[in-house]
């Protein structure tokens, strides 16, 4: 009897299943020999029972024979004999199909078997002549994704008029006509475009972060303002404050040195009057005294310097004259009326600075133009022209007023711009929503979307429904209007004299805005020739 122990390797005793030593092997028709508990359990995973090592399908499940003189040879090697190590898969690497222990590392996958093999269980495909015609290939996941489910074949190719893989089968078929390319070729010019598809992400990636700077800039601006308004509000409430006591301490302090004098005056009429009651209750007493005497010399004697009473003042055009307190509390508000008006000034001054960094530069449009304004070629300046000219139809021309828009427009944020309207008698300016009327009966409203100033020889107004009539300090020269979209906030403001003339607040905007102007027949209401003239922010506005 042979030697059992020479010429055996390790192998011969281990499992191509579990990839150790054999425990209660049994063998299958086709001759191989496996663990009882790993074959049962591979089949049982199953559709088709088939040998682990050499793919040999079975009709039905085998019946699993015990090979005596193996079993024994396998408990003669018993547990001394095992797989020699090899590597375990990693988590990036694809794993052993096979295995059912500790999953190995798989180094090829076959393309007919849809199965991944180690080295170990990878031995049939290299020794068996009929499994060495199966297709394998480098280590493969998810084979059965890799499979055309029309064709059962590896996706090699990728079809770049529907941008989807395909197979061999498949370009002979629905792809015929199209453009293919192996998938290494796509895969490259894929892999070419991830470094400016990366860029264009980290380039918004960086917008976003930029916009995010911006908006905590904002915030932290609109913060440092916040405390400045509250700042400067304080320092003029509190200048207020003192200006008002200032007032009051004043106005007491008048009062009553006026209720004093009129009280010193009357004190030193009562003693006069006291002191003359009792210089004639005196000569009455000595009078009376005098009555009585029956000497005859001395009656006479004394009745010479009695008869006459003494010397006193004539009380009938005498009098005390309440202090007259009329004009006493106006005269002390103008003074505090004199502080409202120079904080006012200021005030004033400061919000006309803070308007003016918004300042826009617009031209005015020449297809909004009625047809009798003239506008300067720079667009910047617009006067009647007295004439009508013949201009081809536009839908955005005005036909029954003489105004006119500006080329640019606003949808949010802020803006200014300045209008000159020196030497006019008659004029009208403000912004006026896209929508408007430009033809017929234009009403000037907000309802009807427009926010504007009029003035002629009667006056300023804003326009609405009823109109809100403006004081005018003096002639204006020039006029600037701001406008806040976000705030609904359209102010206007006498550039010459840094003063607020009115402003709509609460306003709704829900499309884009245009400076709007109307300079007036040359003839209405005077000579009204001169040109309304769309002005940059100078330095002394």
């Amino acid at each position: 009897m042979a030697c059992i122990n020479a010429p055996w390797s390790e192998e011969n005793f281990s499992c191509s299943i579990c990839l150790d030593v054999f425990s209660s092997p049994v063998s299958t028709p086709c001759g191989h020999n496996f663990c009882r508990t790993c074959i049962t359990k591979y089949w049982d995973e199953q559709v088709k029972y088939k040998c682990p090592v050499c793919n040999e399908l079975f009709n039905t499940r085998p019946d699993l024979r015990v090979n005596i003189l193996f079993s024994e040879m396998v408990d003669r090697f018993g547990t001394s004999v095992r797989v020699k190590e090899q590597p375990c898969v990693e988590p990036a690497e694809v794993p052993c199909d096979v295995c059912t222990g500790t999953q190995l590392k798989a180094v090829k996958s076959c393309l007919v078997c849809f199965t991944s093999y180690c080295q170990t269980h990878l031995e049939p495909h290299q020794r068996v002549a009929r499994l060495q015609k199966h297709r394998l290939v480098e280590p493969m996941d998810r084979l059965e994704d890799r499979m055309c489910m029309k064709h059962d074949r590896l996706l090699e190719l990728f079809c770049q008029t529907e941008q989807v893989c395909v197979c061999w089968y498949c370009t002979e078929t629905d792809h015929k006509s199209h453009p293919v390319v192996p998938l290494k070729e796509e895969y490259d010019m894929k892999t070419a475009q991830l470094g400016k598809i990366e860029a264009e992400f980290q380039q918004m990636i960086w917008e976003r972060k930029l916009k995010i700077k911006e908006i905590k800039d904002t915030v932290e601006m609109s913060k440092k303002d916040a405390d400045r308004e509250i700042a400067d509000g304080l320092q003029v409430i509190t200048a207020l404050m003192r200006c008002i006591e200032k007032c009051q301490d004043d106005l007491n302090q008048m009062v009553k040195e006026r209720l004093k004098s009129t009280e010193k005056q009357a004190e030193d009429l009562i003693k006069e009057l006291e002191q003359e009651i009792e210089d004639l209750t005196n000569r009455s007493s000595e009078v009376k005294q005098l009555s009585h005497t029956k000497d005859h010399l001395h009656f006479l004697l004394a009745f010479r310097s009695l008869k006459n009473p003494p010397p006193t003042r004539e009380w009938t055009i005498v009098e005390v004259r309440p202090p007259s307190f009329v004009g006493t509390l106006r005269r002390s508000l103008g003074q505090l009326e004199e502080t409202l008006i120079m904080e006012m000034k200021k005030l004033h001054d400061a919000e006309l600075k803070s308007v003016q960094q918004y300042e826009v530069d617009v031209t005015l449009d020449p297809d909004t133009a009625h047809p009798k304004l003239i506008l300067s070629e720079d667009g910047k300046q617009v006067h009647d022209g007295g004439v009508e000219k013949k201009l081809p139809d536009n839908p955005k021309r005005f036909t029954s007023k003489f105004y006119v828009l500006t080329r640019q427009s606003l949808s949010s944020g802020r803006f200014y711009f300045v209008v000159q309207v020196k030497d006019k008698t008659a004029w009208c300016l403000g912004v006026a929503r896209e929508s408007i009327d430009r033809g017929g009966g234009i009403v000037v409203t907000l309802e009807n979307g427009y926010w504007t100033l009029y003035y002629d020889k009667d006056g300023l107004v804003f326009r609405d429904n009823p109109d809100v009539r403006l004081p005018l300090r003096a002639e204006l020269q020039k006029v600037g209007v701001f406008v806040d979209y976000d705030e609904g906030l359209v102010s206007f403001y006498d550039v010459e004299a840094r003063v607020h003339l009115y402003s709509a607040t609460g306003c709704t905007f829900s499309e884009p805005l245009y400076p709007i102007l109307n300079p007036c027949n040359y003839a209405f209401k005077g000579d009204n020739s001169a040109p309304l003239i769309i002005s940059p922010v100078s330095q002394t506005d």
